[in-house]
């Protein structure tokens, strides 16, 4: 059994404002498993999402970022 935490980078096609990328955050933020996401302002097309393994996959989370019409892919997987 897993305990641990893991993050995944989210690439974020589009130049999202800060009102959209936290819009975005606190959205995600609400999904079962996922413990914090994070967009630094000199870094906004790269979203770290922090998750449980055993109860959210990586797809999963792509999946809730391009539900919201974002283009975006994982990056080093």
């Amino acid at each position: 059994m897993n305990n641990g935490i893991v993050d995944v980078t989210v690439h974020i096609d589009e130049a999202l404002d800060s009102m959209l990328r936290g819009e975005l955050a606190d959205k995600l933020r609400t999904i079962s498993g996922i413990s914090n996401t994070s967009i630094l302002d000199h870094t906004p097309h790269l979203m770290v999402v922090q998750f449980d393994p055993e109860r959210i996959g990586t797809r999963q989370i792509l999946d809730a970022v391009t539900s919201t019409g974002v283009r975006a892919e994982l990056i080093g997987l």
